[in-house]
């Protein structure tokens, strides 16, 4: 059976010496495009624009620390902690998706408390924003072949030259695909029905679906972490673990929150 093989060039072009890559450019059309919805969701319900600016300012920064830290705590230690300096070293790759939601969350939280918003409903419209945006950085990492699948004999499998020459499940396109659907999902609740009106419960709904996705689809990646385990879970399952648990509470709490108000009335 001949499969796709895939050995694009990281790098967009060079000019005068200066390197454009894929991966840059698809990271700030996830920017772009995460910032796009959140500015009609904001004209929509006639909040004002002049927030968003600062709001991406905080929430890049969160990203950016956030799945830094995250990888060289969580998936590289023994190397970190002994080169701690070269944690600084974010142009050599090593950004954890994990890392980059919780810094999302604490960066937020900042915000809101800067400028006195509610936090649960810039979580819950940051949520469908932030689905569409790991659409995008999935697709950055298979153009640099990175975060691979495990080797198998499907027939949409793909062989990643840079790596090796077997057939391997094509995992960020898995994961890409299952963001974009969520995008989707998540777009269509907001747009059609009573649930951004309930605190907490897009945001809940998100976290459940992303790290379900994200759960499953690790059974078909190359362990990422450095380390031996003898764990049958790989490190993004347990990580994942917390940010469903998370996601089940915010909708519980948010039914039970719409019930008292139901009965209030």
């Amino acid at each position: 059976m001949e499969y796709f093989s895939w050995d694009m060039d990281p790098v967009l072009i060079s000019i005068f010496g200066i390197s454009i890559h894929w991966y840059g450019v698809l990271f700030a059309t996830a920017i772009l495009s995460g910032s796009q919805v959140m500015k009609w969701m904001f004209n929509r319900e006639n909040v004002k624009l002049a927030l968003l600016d600062s709001l991406f300012i905080y929430c890049i920064l969160g990203i950016v620390i956030g799945a830094r830290l995250v990888h060289c705590l969580f998936y590289a230690p023994e190397y970190y902690l002994s080169n701690p300096l070269s944690i600084l070293a974010i142009w050599e790759g090593g950004l954890a998706s994990h890392g980059g939601g919780l810094g999302v969350i604490l960066a937020v939280y900042l915000f809101q408390r800067k400028y006195q918003l509610s936090y649960l409903w810039l979580l819950d419209r940051l949520a469908v924003a932030t689905a569409l945006f790991g659409f995008f950085v999935r697709l950055a990492n298979f153009i640099n072949s990175e975060i691979i699948g495990i080797p198998t004999q499907v027939s949409w499998a793909v062989i990643f030259e840079k790596v090796d020459n077997l057939p391997r499940h094509p995992a960020q396109l898995y994961e890409a695909l299952a963001y974009l659907l969520i995008f989707g999902g998540l777009l269509a609740l907001y747009k059609s029905t009573s649930i951004k009106r309930h605190a907490g419960a897009l945001f809940g709904t998100f976290l459940c679906l992303v790290f379900s996705a994200r759960f499953a689809i690790e059974f078909v990646k190359v362990r990422q972490a450095s380390y031996s385990s003898e764990l049958a879970l790989t490190t993004g399952q347990m990580l994942s673990i917390p940010f469903f648990v998370g996601g089940v509470v915010l909708i519980g709490l948010a039914l039970k929150q719409n019930k008292r108000n139901k009965s209030a009335n």
